[in-house]
Order: structure tokens, then sequence, then C-alpha cells
């Protein structure tokens, strides 16, 4: 079976490859829409959309492949922080998320075709609290200048200079950086084992 990874995030590629699979990455150009509202739903949404639309350009002769889509952001009381669009919009989310705790949400799509074309589709989001020590505007204007930020959901990466700033989480630490390994494991074994003669 191939895999495929649907995500150009070269974090996302680091944590598949930590827990021991072999994948491609195959980006999907899927122009994203988005009607749900609730953050679960849109990241699942998003997620779905990706690994569709790359399952949909791969060669359907006789290969059995898994496509894994995902896409994460942040929620910050009645907001839904995606990737900044400039460094002041950047400036802004820190500022909405500095000294308080909100929830990172990635959602995660499996689509798994067999060799005889058979097309199963799981979906399932993972929710993680992240709590932000308060950040001074210099503080903000600092971490900004990195432009560690900038292709981040809320403006930061946990992994990297902004660590400096993290009270504390609640759940899964991977989930923040950007896909929840664990639980994507399990889903996907149990997923495939339901199938008669598929292992993961």
């Amino acid at each position: 079976m191939k895999i495929y990874l649907a995500s150009a995030s070269p974090r996302r590629k680091e944590l598949l490859a930590q827990i021991g699979l072999k994948f491609e990455v195959m980006v999907s150009n899927v122009q994203e829409r988005i009607t749900a509202v609730e953050p679960g739903k849109v990241v699942e949404e998003l997620s779905e959309q990706k690994a569709i639309a790359v399952l949909d350009s791969l060669d359907a002769a006789g290969e059995e492949v898994l496509v894994i889509g995902a896409d994460t952001v942040v929620a910050a009381g009645s907001s839904i922080l995606g990737k900044p669009t400039s460094m002041k919009d950047a400036a802004e989310m820190l500022g909405m998320l500095s000294g308080t705790t909100h929830q990172v949400y990635t959602g995660v799509t499996l689509c798994h075709r067999t060799a005889a074309g058979q097309i199963q589709q799981k979906t399932f989001h993972e929710m993680t609290k992240v709590t932000f020590y308060p950040m001074s505007e210099r503080e903000i204007s600092r971490y900004v200048s990195t432009r560690d930020c900038m292709d981040k959901a809320g403006a930061y990466g946990i992994q990297g200079f902004c660590a400096r700033y993290i009270k504390g989480i609640e759940g899964d630490y991977n989930n923040v950086v950007g896909l929840p390994v664990g639980r994507l494991y399990q889903e996907a074994k149990e997923f495939l084992e339901n199938e008669e003669g598929c292992h993961f």
C-alpha cells in the first residue's frame, strides 16, 4: 500500500516519519471551501477536501493507496485563526493569545482506495488546549520579526522560538505541532483492519 500525505507542511512530514511511516508528499491545490462554523468541523471539512483532491489525482490503475489529509486552526474565544496573511496580522493574533488559554484543532481525513478500486473514508479531529504567558508588545514584535510565525495557524510554532511563552498544554503536544500522530496511527489501524485483508 502506498501512503500519501496531502500536505506541504514540513512539520507534518517530520511527525509522520517519526512514527516510522513510509510515504510520499503530494500537495493538494484544491480551492478550500468552508461551510462549517464550529472549529472541529472546519478542520474536518478542510482535511477532507485535501485528501479527496489528492486521491482523485492519483492513477487508479490497480494500486492500493492511503491518502492522509490534515488541517489545523487555532480557536481563540469566538475567533478561528488560520495562518497570518501579514506580519501585522501575526502580531494581532499573538496579542489575542497572550496571557490566555486557546484551543488548537487538527482535522485528519484518511482516504483508502483498494486495488479493486473501492474507496473508504474516515475523518476525525483532535483538540489541545494551550495557555500562553503574557507577552509584551516588544516580545510580540521580536517574535514576529523572526518570521517563524508566518506559515503557522495562530501565528506561532510551539516547537520553536515561541516555546518561551508557553505556560502549559492540556492534550496532545503533536497535535499543536500539526498532526496528532498517535491518534492517527490508532484510527488508521482500526479503519484498515476493519477492511478485509488490509493492515497498517
